[in-house]
C-alpha cells in the first residue's frame, strides 16, 4: 500500500484550507468593516418560535472576531434563567486568528451567578463565559437555547448593538401562530439595507455590511441606532394571561391584572394617616403629608421575584415590612393617598439620567420604573416614591422631560412629565475675593441652584467633609491651585425646592507675580473650561438634552500698590445655542465688579451645526480664561 507522507507545512497547508472554507480566519473580513472596530460580528443569527401565548423558544448564534480587551467586553456571552425561563443549551468555541479551534467551552464550564439588582431580592440568575483569551484577535462562536413561558417580552433585534462593533451579517427570524396578533416596527433604518421577507406566521430580517459606528459627543444613539420592535396583541406574563392592541387597552389590562387588590391598607395605619392629614382639604397639602410618611417609613428593594417583578408587593406588606421596591412604594403611597381622599395613578417609564421615551407609536413592555401621578388641576404633580430624600413634586434629570404610561382605571394614557425649562435649572452665585500683594486669594461665595442644577447638589449636605473637600476641588475649583476651603454650609430649602451653599476659601499664589507685575484670572469661581471635541468629519446629529442658566457676580478686591495695567473687555456671545456676557466694571481704584451669565438652550441639532457649537463653547473657555494685568507703583 502506498502511504502518504505529509510535511508538516503540508498539513498547516490544509488545515488552513479547511477553516478558510468555515470563513472564521480574519482574513475572510472586508477591510472596511475593520476599520475603527474593536470587533466584528461575522454573523449574527436569531430563531424566535413562539408555539402559542404561553411558550416561546429564542435559538442563537453569534460568531465575534474580537481585536481587543474592549471588544471582548461588548460581546454578550451570557444567557438568564429563572422559574419560567429555561436554558436548554449553551456553548461557546474559541477560535485563534487563521481559525484554528482553540477551546471549546460547554453548558457545564459556564460560570452562575445572580443578577445583581442592587440592595435587592432576585430570583433571577445568569450562565456566563468566563474566559482569559490567550491573544487577540480570536474568534468566539457562541451558541444557546433558550424557552420561557413569557411572551409578553420580544427582545427587539439590535443588529448593531455597541459603537466601535462592525456587522458582517445579522439575522432575525420569528415564526409565531397568527392569532396572536404579531406586530412589528422598524426604527432608524435610513443609512441600512434593511431586508424583509414576510409570510402568514413568518417574517425574516436581515442586514449585511454595515461598518462601526465611532463614538461622538452629544450623540442620540438611543434616537439613532437601528432597531426593530415586536409584541404580541395576546401574551403571558408570568402566569398571567393579557391582551393589548393600543396603550389605553394595555393600561387597562395592568390596572385590572396587576394594580387591582393590591390598596388594602391596615385600619390602624389609615387612621393613623387620617390623624396627621386633620382638617386639611386641599388635595395637595394632603399629597405632602403622605409623602412625607412614606419616605419616613419605608425604604427602596428592588423585587424581581416572578410576578413581583411586574406586579407590586401588597400595600399591607409594604406598609409591615417597610421596604418596597418601585412599584411597590408608589402603589403604597397611591393607596395612603386613595385613604384620604386624594387620586393618583402609577406611571410606568424610562428611569435613567439620559433621557429615553417609552414609544408612543408602538405597544409593548416597556419601562424600568415606576413612578407616581398626582392630579392638579390641568397639571400632574410627579413624586419619585423610592426617594427618602427628594423634595415633594421634584423629579431631577432621572425621569424629566420624557414619555410615560400612566396607569388610570379606565385606561393607559402616555403623557410626558415635567420639562425643565433653562431658566427653571438655574445656579446664581453671589461672593467677593480679595487678592493680596503676594497673590494670595481669599474669598467667600454664595451659591443657590434649582432645578437640574439643584439636582446635582441636593445630595452634597450628606457627604462627609473630606469627599467634600475633594468634589470641590475636582469639579468647581479646579481652577484654583493650593486652595483650602475653610468653610462649607448649605441650606436645603425642600419646599422650593432650591440649595444654597455657603463657601469660604483661600489659596496661596493665584495672582502669578513676575517682577513689578501680577496677573489673575478674574473669574475664580465659576469657570467653564470645557471644549467638546473636534470631529474631522462628524457623522451623527447631536443634542443638548438640558439647558440652564448661570448668574454670577463677583466684587473683587485688589492688592495694594498696585495699579490696572489691562483689564479684559467685555463680551457678548449669541448663537442658536444659548448666550454668554461677561462684564468688568471698575467701582474705584481698587474694586472690581465681574458679572458673567451664560445660557445652554436644549436641542436636537444638525450635525452640520456641531463645530458652530463647539466654536460657540471654545469662545466661552477663552474668556472665562480672561486675565487682569497689574502694575506694581
Amino acid at each position: 500500500m502506498f502511504l502518504r507522507k505529509y510535511t508538516p507545512l503540508l498539513l498547516l497547508f490544509i488545515q488552513l484550507s479547511v477553516f478558510a472554507q468555515e470563513n472564521l480566519s480574519i482574513s475572510g473580513i472586508p477591510d472596511n468593516l475593520k476599520e475603527h472596530a474593536n470587533a466584528v460580528v461575522r454573523l449574527s443569527k436569531t430563531d424566535v418560535v413562539i408555539d402559542s401565548r404561553k411558550s416561546m423558544t429564542i435559538t442563537s448564534k453569534k460568531i465575534v472576531t474580537v481585536f481587543n480587551e474592549t471588544g471582548f467586553d461588548d460581546v454578550d456571552t451570557y444567557e438568564y434563567f429563572d422559574e419560567t425561563r429555561k436554558i436548554k443549551s449553551i456553548e461557546a468555541v474559541i477560535y485563534n486568528a487563521f481559525g484554528a479551534e482553540v477551546k471549546k467551552i460547554r453548558k457545564k464550564d459556564f460560570k452562575m451567578s445572580a443578577v445583581s439588582q442592587g440592595a435587592g431580592i432576585t430570583d433571577t440568575k445568569a450562565l456566563y463565559l468566563s474566559y482569559t483569551p490567550v491573544q487577540y484577535p480570536f474568534t468566539i462562536v457562541f451558541e444557546s437555547e433558550v424557552q420561557t413561558a413569557n411572551t409578553a417580552f420580544i427582545t427587539p433585534w439590535m443588529p448593531v448593538s455597541d459603537l466601535y462593533m462592525s456587522v458582517e451579517k445579522s439575522e432575525f427570524n420569528i415564526q409565531y401562530a397568527p392569532e396572536l396578533g404579531f406586530r412589528y416596527k422598524d426604527y432608524n433604518f435610513d443609512d441600512i439595507t434593511l431586508k424583509k421577507e414576510e409570510s402568514e406566521g413568518m417574517l425574516k430580517l436581515s442586514c449585511e455590511n454595515v461598518p462601526a459606528i465611532k463614538s461622538e459627543e452629544y450623540s442620540p444613539y438611543k434616537k439613532i441606532m437601528p432597531k426593530v420592535m415586536f409584541s404580541l396583541t395576546k401574551f403571558h406574563l408570568e402566569g398571567v394571561d393579557g391582551e393589548a392592541s393600543d396603550w389605553a387597552s394595555f393600561g387597562n389590562w395592568y390596572y385590572n391584572t396587576l394594580l387591582t387588590g393590591t390598596d388594602e391598607l391596615p385600619e390602624e395605619t389609615v387612621a393613623k394617616i387620617k390623624t396627621l392629614i386633620g382638617d386639611e382639604t386641599d388635595p395637595i397639602k394632603k399629597a405632602r403629608v403622605v409623602y412625607k410618611y412614606v419616605q419616613d417609613k419605608t425604604r427602596y428593594v428592588s423585587i424581581q421575584l416572578g410576578i413581583g417583578g411586574w406586579k407590586p408587593m401588597l400595600a399591607k406588606d409594604v406598609d409591615r415590612l417597610g421596604y418596597g421596591d418601585c412599584k411597590a412604594l408608589s402603589n403604597y403611597t397611591r393607596s395612603l393617598l386613595k385613604a384620604v381622599g386624594v387620586d393618583s395613578y402609577c406611571a410606568i417609564i424610562y428611569g435613567d439620567r439620559r433621557k429615553r421615551d417609552i414609544s408612543d407609536d408602538f405597544v409593548c413592555m416597556q419601562g424600568n420604573h415606576m413612578v407616581l401621578a398626582i392630579p392638579n388641576n390641568d397639571e400632574l404633580v410627579w413624586l419619585e416614591c423610592t426617594s427618602q430624600i427628594a423634595p415633594f413634586g421634584f423629579q431631577g434629570d432621572f425621569t424629566d422631560d420624557r414619555m410615560a404610561l400612566i396607569i388610570t382605571p379606565e385606561k393607559g394614557e402616555l403623557v410626558r412629565t415635567h420639562i425643565y425649562k433653562k431658566e427653571e435649572n438655574t445656579q446664581y452665585v453671589k461672593g467677593s475675593y480679595t487678592l493680596l500683594d503676594n497673590g494670595k486669594i481669599t474669598g467667600k461665595l454664595t451659591r443657590v441652584s434649582k432645578g437640574t442644577q439643584y439636582d446635582d447638589k441636593y445630595m452634597y449636605e450628606t457627604r462627609s467633609k473630606d469627599d467634600l473637600d475633594k468634589l470641590y476641588k475636582s469639579r468647581y475649583f479646579n481652577n484654583i491651585n493650593n486652595l483650602k476651603l475653610n468653610k462649607t454650609e448649605f441650606a436645603n430649602n425642600r419646599e422650593k425646592p432650591e440649595l444654597t451653599e455657603t463657601i469660604e476659601l483661600e489659596a496661596e499664589s493665584y495672582g502669578s507675580v513676575s517682577g513689578n507685575r501680577m496677573m489673575f484670572v478674574i473669574n475664580a469661581f465659576n469657570m467653564s473650561t470645557y471644549v467638546p471635541q473636534r470631529y474631522r468629519n462628524r457623522h451623527n446629529p447631536f443634542e443638548i438634552e438640558r439647558g440652564f442658566l448661570d448668574s454670577d457676580e463677583i466684587v473683587i478686591t485688589l492688592p495694594e500698590g498696585y495699579t490696572i495695567e489691562a483689564l479684559p473687555n467685555a463680551v457678548e456671545i449669541k448663537e442658536k445655542f444659548g448666550e454668554y456676557t461677561a462684564v468688568l466694571e471698575l467701582k474705584d481704584d481698587n474694586t472690581l465688579v465681574y458679572k458673567r451669565t451664560f445660557s445652554l438652550n436644549k436641542g436636537l441639532y444638525e450635525k452640520s451645526d456641531y463645530d458652530l457649537y463647539r466654536q460657540f463653547r471654545e469662545k466661552i473657555a477663552r474668556n472665562d480664561n480672561a486675565k487682569v494685568v497689574l502694575l506694581k507703583k
